[in-house]
This record gives structure tokens, sequence and C-alpha cells, in this order.
């Protein structure tokens, strides 16, 4: 059923508003996915501050007249486009997006906008892969704690050393 004018400058109207919040934005192929997966992908990017937004492409290259590289961008899609916007995360939407489609073939990451720039699908891939801001922190203080926590180490072999010998000793006696 088509749109009445009034749908379509709402859906615009949205559609500028999400893309004016976002901080990332993926652009997605969702046409073989069935309706329960579909509904899993929407409630698991809503647990994490993400939106799934299905739009004609023709309203969609209307709310990013002001960014030509992803009207671009769209053009080259084939078959259906949905957007998935991240509010909080650039990254977030590109990780929950990549894990679901490693589950479902049927998803397909077409590429992404963030910082005001179009992300090839290579680069959202290859970015979705990446450890979170959180896991690479962790790391960071693994890596920084490690040589004071391997001097303790080595300095308490050699008090840990003498006790056993000094016990070994007392025991002979």
């Amino acid at each position: 059923m088509a749109l009445t004018l009034q749908q379509k400058k709402e859906t615009i109207c949205n559609l500028e508003e999400n893309i004016s919040k976002q901080k990332g934005l993926i652009f997605v192929d969702f046409y073989k996915l069935k309706n329960e997966e579909l509904s899993q992908l929407r409630s698991s990017l809503r647990e994490n501050d993400c939106l799934l937004q299905v739009a004609k492409k023709t309203l969609l290259k209307i709310a990013l007249k002001d960014k030509k590289s992803v009207v671009e961008m769209i053009n080259n899609f084939g078959g259906s486009v949905a957007l998935i916007f991240g509010f909080q995360d650039q990254i977030q939407p590109a990780k929950i997006a990549y894990q679901f489609a490693q589950k479902h073939e049927n998803l397909e990451l077409l590429g992404g906008f963030w910082d005001d720039n179009v992300q090839e699908q290579e680069k959202v891939i290859a970015l979705a892969k990446l450890p979170s801001y959180q896991e690479l922190l962790g790391k960071f203080v693994n890596v920084i704690s490690a040589p004071p926590r391997g001097l303790v180490v080595v300095l308490n072999g050699n008090i840990k050393g003498l006790v056993v010998a000094l016990d070994q000793i007392k025991q002979l006696k």
C-alpha cells in the first residue's frame, strides 16, 4: 500500500531527527530476514540504545540531502535498506549487526556513516570485529599493571625460598 503525502513527510521528519541525533549509522540489507528474526534484531538493538528504521530509499535520500556522499552510497545499494542508528556509540550498532549477521546469514551489512564520513562495508565489518572500548581499557590496564605485578612475584619468590629453606633446616633438627 502506498504511503500518503502526510506519512511520507512524517517519515522524512523522523529520519532527519534520528540522523541529527545519531553518533553512528549502519546500512543493512534485511530483505531476506523473517519477521521473528527482525524482531530479535530490533530488541537487541533497543537494549543497547540503538534503533532499526526501515524507509524507502527515495525518502532516505530526501532526508540525507545535505550529505551527498551518503546519497551516492545509497544509490549503489540494491534491494531494501534499513538504517541502524547508534545514539550512544559509533561502533555499537555495527557490532550488534555484525554479531547478528554471523548467526543469521540473511542480514548483510552494506556500509556506514559516522564522523561525517561514509564508511565502506569492509571498514564497518573490520571495526565491528574490534573489541569494545571497555575491553580495550581492561587490556590496557592489564598491560600497565603487568610489570609491577611481575616485580612483586619475583621479590616474593626470594623471601618464599628463604622461608622454605629455613623450614627444611628446622625439620632436619
